[in-house]
C-alpha cells in the first residue's frame, strides 16, 4: 500500500525540536538560499539537509512519489531555462567556455551548465528542509507552539488542520483512483502517459467534492464545540522552547549572515569559478 505523505511519529532528535523552531529554520534558510548563487554555500546546505534527513529517519519510500514529481519539475525547469536563456550563464560569469554548438543561437557552454546546476541546487537546498518540517512536526504541538509565541489560536488551529489534511487528501486520491480504475478508467502505469493525464482529470471533481464534504463536517463539529467563542484556549500538546531549539534558530540566523557575507565576498550573488 502506498504511504501517505505527512507527519510520521518517531523518536528522533529532529522530531524532538519544537515546531516553531523548525518553521523558522525553513524560512530563514530559504531566505539565505534565495540571496545567493554561491555553489559552495548551496552544497553545504544540501549536505546539512541530507544529514537531517538521516537523523529524522525519513525513508525514501515515504517521499518517492513526491521526489519523482520534483525531479521531473526540475528537469523541465532546466530545459526551459536553456530554451529561453541559452547564454544566461555566459552573461552572468562574463566568459564562455564553449562545449558544442547545437542550432542557431543555442550553444552549450560550461557557464550555462554551471548556472543551471546552481538553480537545481537551490531547489535541493530548500525542498528537503520543507519535507523535514512537514514529516517531523506534530500538527497539534506546532499549533500550540504558534499560539505560545503570540499567534492567534484560531490561525494556529487552521495551520494544524492543514497539516493533518495533507495525508487525508492523498488517501482520498488513492481511493477515488482505485474506484475509477474499477470502472474502466485506467490511471495505472499500464496506460499511456497522455491517457493517464486525461484520466486523472476524472479524479479531480470527486476529490474536490470529497474535500468540501470533509470541510463541512469539520466546520459543524467546531461550531458545536463552541470553537472561537473564547479569547484563549488550552492545548492538549504543548512544548516550551529548549536549548536545542535556540541552537537551531541561531544556526538559521548564522546561515543568513554567511549568505550576506558571501554577497560582499563575491561582489554579487554569483560565485564565479571561471575568473
Amino acid at each position: 500500500m502506498a504511504k501517505s505523505f505527512g507527519y510520521v511519529a518517531r523518536q528522533t532528535p529532529i522530531h524532538a525540536i519544537n515546531g516553531v523552531s523548525k518553521l523558522l529554520m525553513v524560512l530563514l534558510v530559504s531566505i539565505a538560499v534565495m540571496m545567493t548563487y554561491d555553489t559552495r554555500f548551496l552544497i553545504g546546505i544540501v549536505i546539512l539537509s541530507l544529514v537531517m534527513f538521516q537523523l529524522a529517519k525519513i525513508k525514501f519510500s515515504e517521499i518517492k512519489v513526491l521526489f519523482i514529481f520534483i525531479a521531473i519539475f526540475m528537469g523541465i525547469n532546466a530545459i526551459v531555462i536553456f530554451l529561453f536563456s541559452p547564454n544566461q550563464g555566459t552573461v552572468i560569469y562574463g566568459s564562455e567556455h564553449l562545449l558544442f554548438h547545437i542550432l542557431g543561437p543555442y550553444s552549450l557552454s560550461l557557464e550555462e551548465i554551471f548556472y543551471i546546476l546552481n538553480v537545481i541546487l537551490k531547489y535541493f537546498a530548500v525542498l528537503p528542509l520543507a519535507l523535514i518540517f512537514i514529516m517531523t512536526t506534530d500538527p497539534s504541538e506546532f499549533a500550540a507552539s504558534l499560539n505560545r509565541i503570540g499567534v492567534s489560536y484560531k490561525i494556529a488551529y487552521a495551520v494544524a488542520l492543514t497539516l493533518r489534511y495533507i495525508p487525508d487528501i492523498q488517501r482520498d486520491f488513492r481511493n477515488i483512483s482505485q474506484t475509477q480504475q474499477a470502472r474502466g478508467i485506467d490511471t495505472s502505469k499500464k496506460a499511456k502517459l497522455s491517457r493517464r493525464i486525461k484520466n486523472m482529470t476524472a479524479i479531480l471533481m470527486p476529490l474536490v467534492f470529497t474535500s468540501l464534504d470533509r470541510i463541512d463536517v469539520i466546520t459543524n463539529a467546531m461550531e458545536l464545540r463552541g470553537f472561537g467563542k473564547n479569547k484563549k484556549r488550552t492545548w492538549y500538546k504543548t512544548r516550551p522552547l529548549q536549548k536545542r531549539d535556540f541552537f537551531m534558530i541561531f544556526c538559521s540566523i548564522f546561515a543568513i549572515i554567511v549568505s550576506i557575507g558571501l554577497y560582499f565576498l563575491n561582489h554579487g550573488r554569483f560565485f564565479n569559478p571561471f575568473k
